[in-house]
Parts: C-alpha cells; structure tokens; sequence
C-alpha cells in the first residue's frame, strides 16, 4: 500500500517531468531518480495512477489547493492583488455521451470537451485555481465559486479580477459590483455598438499613450462614457489602433482610474493566455486523461502545484524571471548528474554545461536541505568534480 503523500508526490511526477499521458509512465518506471523524489522505491504503473484519482472529490481537490496555498504564504507567490480569469477547453477525440460540446480555440470549433475555468494570480504569475467537469448554464457562477474558494483560504475575497466577455454574464458583473470587487472586462461587440461606434465624430476620440515599450501600438484612440447594465452604473471605454481590426469595447466599474492604466492592465491579460499555452505544450494540459469531468479535475490542480513550483524556481535563476516551463526543464533541469546515496545525505552533482553558472549563482547550491520522507537524510546540490 502507497501512502497517500507518496502517491501524491508520485502523481506530481508527471507534471513536473513533462509526461504526457498516465500510460507513458511505463517508458520511466524503472527510473530511479523519479522514484527518488517520490520517497518510493519504484514508480507507480500507470493502473495505480488510474484508478488512484476516482477516489478524490472536487471538494478534497479544493481543500488540496488551499493547503499547498498555506504552504507557500511565506513566498509571497500568491499577493491577492489583481487576478486574471479564463476558461480552457480540454478537447476529447471519443464519442462519448456526457461530454458536451464547447468551443475549442485551438481548432476554432466546437467538439466534445471538457471544460476548465482557470484563476492566475497577476502578480505572482502563478496558477492559484483550477476546476473541471462545468456543465453548459454553469458557467457564470464559477467566478463566485472562486471568490468563495480565495475568502475561505485567505480570508479575504479578492480586490481585483480580469477576465473576458464570456466568463459571466451581466448580472454577474451587478452582482460583483454589489460586492465591492474591482474588474475589467471586454463587452461583446454587437452590431448596435459597432454602429455607435462608427457613428461617433472624429473629433469624440482622445490619443492615449500606454508606456509599454515593447508594444507597436502605443498611441490608440479612447471614447468613454457612462452607462447602466443589470441596474448598475459601469465605465464603458471604446478603444480603436490597438493592432486589432475590430474595437475593443472595455467594461469596467473602475470610475477613478485612468484610461492608460485600465487598457494596460487589460493587455497584461494576456499572462494567463501564455501561461495556458504553456500548460498545453509542456504539462499536456490538452492530453484529456479521462472522460469523467472529475478525475480531470485532480489533473487541473496538480498542473496548478507543478507550474506554481516552477514559478518559485525561476525567482533563484537569474534571467529566467519570463521564462516558461518548458524552457527552464530544457535548461536548468533536464541535465546530467551523478546521485549518491548514503544513510545521512542524498548528493546530486551536476556536470558541466551550458546553463550551470545559472545554478551557481542561485544560491541553491552546497546548501544541505533536509527532505522529511527521505527520513530526514539532506539534500546537497554540488558540482562534479570528476572521478
């Protein structure tokens, strides 16, 4: 019998390593160093890593987020400031029954697939909230499933949320305004609008300068005004010469910010477009592991722990601060080194390479760290000296 942190550590294996499916664990399950970390002294086949997350509800994964969230208070990962909310849709290739049909923007069409919403912190640039298995009509309500979900960890709703036009719907937004919760958000360009827009006077629209460097549309053209949805007052903001075709039409009910700060926060939004890009390529967030909407959701929060751990790891490297997973296991972990094991102390010894003075100046080196199910034996990262 595998205990249950054991099996847990063992699950995040496959997130961490960049294995794509349960099954491709079989290629691995002789590698001793996977086994290593988990405290085991082989790996897990891939029937235990099947039938292992039918035992867990959404209810325990949640609690599960909230305690790694506990553990890492002190890094400061999470700062509860502003977050940026998605929905991702993990598209199935059966024919099964249950699963309903939602839009996949990776092939822009609608097939079977699981729905995933997402919560990103802005600050910390890390996945803080996941959850699958949301039925068609379900969908509005999430966002207050995470507020709920942020005020029993924390003990503090969230200040400020970004998302866009199809995350909720206009009473939702009412609702959130009654709560005294910040957003930004876009509205859905009907064809009232975009007549309203076309028929507004040149002389309507302002130049806004956006102090963002890197960006080739710094100069765009802003209309607000005041308007009422859901019987509440909110900031409607058209914006023109974004680099898009179409205007964007930003919503908010944020009287007292300026323009510039509003469009720059929203463009930022893109953090957790890039961070779930980076979840398909490199944690196979797309490699649908079950037709049961929740035992995906046990995958969603391990992917949220595995790319929360290797957003700790970018702070030490120097440089890497923007990188994404898959290039930090490209340069940083994925390297040859030799492991001895004695009755006090696990030595890893790196060889030469490229990226190595990056992990020379992270301080994590010669430092000895005691590892509790490694019944207590250290941790001690150095460099190889040769035989």
């Amino acid at each position: 019998m595998i205990p249950a942190a054991h099996a847990l550590r063992a699950s995040l294996t496959l997130k961490l390593w960049s294995i794509e499916r349960k099954s491709h664990i079989m290629a691995s399950v002789a590698d001793e160093g996977l086994a290593l970390f988990a405290g085991l002294n082989a790996s897990p086949k891939k029937s235990y890593f099947s039938k292992h997350s039918s035992r867990i509800t959404h209810t325990q994964t949640t609690r599960f987020l909230a305690a790694w969230q506990d553990q890492v208070n002190g890094e400061r990962l999470f700062p509860g400031n502003s977050f940026n909310l998605d929905f991702h849709s993990v598209p199935d290739c059966g024919e099964h029954p249950v699963i309903e049909r939602h839009f996949v923007s990776a092939r822009s069409r609608r097939q079977p697939s699981i729905l995933v919403f997402m919560a990103q912190d802005a600050d910390g640039r890390a996945f803080c909230y996941s959850t699958a298995d949301l039925r068609k009509g379900e969908e509005s309500e999430e966002i207050f499933n995470f507020i709920s979900f942020w005020k029993r960890a924390h003990r503090r709703i969230p200040r400020h949320l970004v998302f866009d036009s199809r995350l909720t719907t206009y009473a939702s937004l009412a609702r959130l305004d009654t709560m005294h919760i910040s957003f930004i958000t876009l509205r859905r360009r009907s064809p009232a609008l975009l007549k309203e827009i076309v028929l507004l006077p040149r002389s309507a629209w302002r130049t806004i300068e956006l102090d963002v460097p890197t960006s080739k549309c710094r100069t765009p053209r802003a209309y607000e005004q005041t308007i009422r949805l859901a019987g509440r007052r909110f900031r409607q903001i058209y914006i023109q010469d974004l680099g898009h075709d179409e205007p964007r039409i930003l919503l908010t009910n944020q009287h007292r910010v300026s323009t510039v700060k509003l469009v720059t926060r929203y463009a930022q939004r893109m953090l957790i477009e890039n961070a779930l890009s980076d979840a398909v390529r490199f944690f196979h967030m797309d490699a649908l592991s079950s037709a049961v909407g929740l035992k995906i959701d046990f995958d969603m929060a391990l992917l949220v722990i595995a790319s929360s751990l290797y957003r700790l790891l970018t702070r030490r490297m120097h440089g890497y601060s923007n990188a994404q997973a898959r290039q930090i296991f490209r340069d940083l972990i994925d390297m040859q080194a030799n492991v001895t094991i004695s009755d006090s102390e696990i030595q890893v010894s790196f060889h030469r390479r490229t990226h190595l003075p990056i992990l020379l100046a992270s301080g994590l080196l010669n430092k000895p760290i005691p590892v509790q199910w490694w019944e207590d034996r250290r941790l001690l990262l150095t460099i190889y000296q040769g035989p």
